[in-house]
């Protein structure tokens, strides 16, 4: 702990997950509905999901999810933001990446879902209409808050200022060690 001292803290180690703001030109954005057991309900949340290796990167997650959830494809790839969703007892860094140049799978290529993937719900919500359900409530998943107001943000500078979706990351990878050392 900071001046020296110990302490006892219970923390979740994650490898870091990946969000996806699914964006067409006509700027409609995508949702998927599915179950959380933690919070006992379906949540509306933007397609995400966890680094299946510490050699997967985050575009490679970000195609895996979408391709996955969504059922597409995306030409076009940049980061978002990078959050860390809750420091003061997970590890957990999220990279969200806006994916956009967007293509449907063919039918036969369709993913097979299970667990709390199988009956997701899919929809299409115009982005200014999905950052209104952020602010009156709606919409309660972090990541998709924070993916929906930096896609809206970043709409307005017509995404100049976005940073390369292979832009280096700070995500803790099992196994690694903090900038000082410690684990």
């Amino acid at each position: 702990m900071p001046g020296g001292t110990d302490a006892q803290r219970d923390v979740v180690e994650l490898p870091g997950a990946v969000g996806i703001v699914a964006l067409r030109d006509d700027g409609r954005v995508l949702l998927v509905r599915q179950y959380r057991h933690p919070v006992r309900r379906r949540l509306w949340e933007i397609p995400a999901g966890l680094l299946d290796s510490t050699s997967e990167t985050p575009q490679d997650a970000g195609e895996r999810e979408l391709f996955e959830e969504g059922g597409l494809r995306a030409s076009g790839w940049h980061t978002l933001v990078d959050t860390l969703t809750s420091p003061g007892m997970s590890d957990e860094t999220i990279r969200i990446l806006l994916a956009r140049g967007l293509t449907s799978i063919d039918a036969d290529e369709e993913y097979s879902r299970f667990d709390e993937e199988a009956e997701m719900e899919r929809s299409w919500g115009d982005l200014d209409e999905a950052v209104r359900w952020c602010l009156d409530g709606t919409l309660e998943n972090g990541l998709t808050i924070a993916g929906l107001l930096a896609a809206r943000v970043a709409r307005e500078t017509r995404f100049a200022d976005l940073r390369p979706s292979s832009t280096p990351w700070r995500a803790r990878r099992a196994g690694s060690t903090t900038d000082d050392g410690q684990r």
